[in-house]
């Protein structure tokens, strides 16, 4: 799955994706980028 890195400023792949919830019930998938260890996020089921 690919996600925007807040560090490389692209899409990547994320490594380690975990499935969260927001404060507003919405799901989202968070991870790591693969490249710069940076952090990754995105809305939605995955």
């Amino acid at each position: 799955m690919e996600a925007y890195c807040f560090k490389c400023r692209a899409k990547r792949e994320i490594q380690n994706p975990a499935q969260v919830t927001l404060k507003n019930g919405r799901p989202a998938t968070q991870g790591t980028c693969g490249t710069c260890s940076g952090k990754m996020f995105r809305i939605g089921k995955s």
